[in-house]
């Protein structure tokens, strides 16, 4: 008899169990399990081009866990054309171009320690990817990791967005007595990119992306974009506000500073100072809704900074 009596109570708990988890299944459904937090970001419309650099810390730092996060975003916020940067790992990369219904990516691979520029594009859509490639990959000192371009057109409007991750570090001087000085190699990258887009692209939409590893609002001797600066009727970082602003987000928030940043070519001037364009750090740790700190260790150290235009 105390045998049954066990038997009966284990059974009635089983049943209780599953009552609560039938209860907990049907409450579910009105919060879908594969809810997207960074939709609530979106910038991307149909009648825009989005662009984003983004440096994803030694992709995949969680492995799939990022990877995840990485298709999350890409959906969420809706842009498209995405520009990476620290691509270290093939396999999470093809898991995020396949967990990307309708989209593909290339990735570099001629990067120092593998710390590869990618880029993430639809296949079908209003904007049209032509070519993906590789340049000035015998410049190592002052491009340790060779800009990696992609062209394209947008309902017939050609443009070119070029990714870049030029060299960290350095004591914010240019010693020009040191060819190896990291704000030198700085300097020249931009003086190499700069000459780069004269002779390849005099008439077409550029849009030079990346993390840059380096101030916009340094003073005219130290800062390494002064070549870009020196030619407002060339180009113009649709970013500088943001870089000024020292009360608003900044790309590479624990130091903090604003190192990713986003370059235009006088084709785009008009829709700048027409208003239709948006430029944004893309808040991931705020739509996340669980901290900085855990977006770090899941994602990366850097936030996205987005692009916005009617071309």
């Amino acid at each position: 008899m105390r045998n049954f009596v066990i038997l009966g109570l284990v059974a009635l708990g089983l049943f209780a169990l599953a009552f609560v988890g039938g209860c907990g299944t049907t409450e579910s459904n009105d919060v879908p399990q594969d809810s997207n937090p960074y939709a609530a970001g979106r910038v991307g419309t149909d009648s825009t081009l989005e662009v984003m650099t983004w440096n994803i810390e030694n992709f995949a730092k969680r492995g799939a866990v990022t990877a995840d996060h990485v298709i999350d975003v890409v959906k969420g916020l809706q842009v498209d054309i995405v520009a990476l940067q620290e691509i270290e790992n093939l396999t999470y990369f093809q898991q995020v171009r396949e967990g990307l219904t309708g989209w593909t990516g290339d990735r570099a691979t001629s990067a120092s320690y593998s710390v590869n520029l990618a880029f993430l594009y639809p296949v079908d859509g209003e904007a049209q990817v032509s070519a993906v490639y590789e340049v000035l990959t015998g410049y190592r000192r002052e491009l340790p990791r060779a800009p990696f371009v992609l062209e394209g057109t947008f309902r017939g409007t050609d443009f070119v967005v070029i990714n870049n991750h030029y060299k960290c570090c350095g004591n914010n001087s240019i010693d020009e007595s040191d060819a190896w000085d990291e704000e030198t190699r700085r300097r020249d990258a931009s003086l190499l990119i700069d000459d780069f887009i004269r002779t390849n692209f005099p008439d077409r939409a550029v849009i030079l992306v990346g993390d840059f590893n380096d101030e916009l609002t340094n003073s005219p001797a130290t800062n390494v974009f002064q070549n870009f600066l020196d030619a407002p009727d060339k180009y113009r970082f649709v970013d500088q506000a943001i870089a000024e602003d020292r009360q608003g987000l900044w790309s590479f928030p624990t130091w903090p500073s604003h190192l990713d940043h986003i370059m235009i070519t006088q084709q785009l001037f008009d829709a700048h100072q027409g208003g239709e364009m948006l430029v944004e750090v893309a808040p991931l740790h705020d739509l996340l809704g669980q901290g900085w700190s855990v977006y770090e260790k899941n994602v990366s150290d850097h936030l996205p900074v987005v692009l916005r235009v009617k071309p």
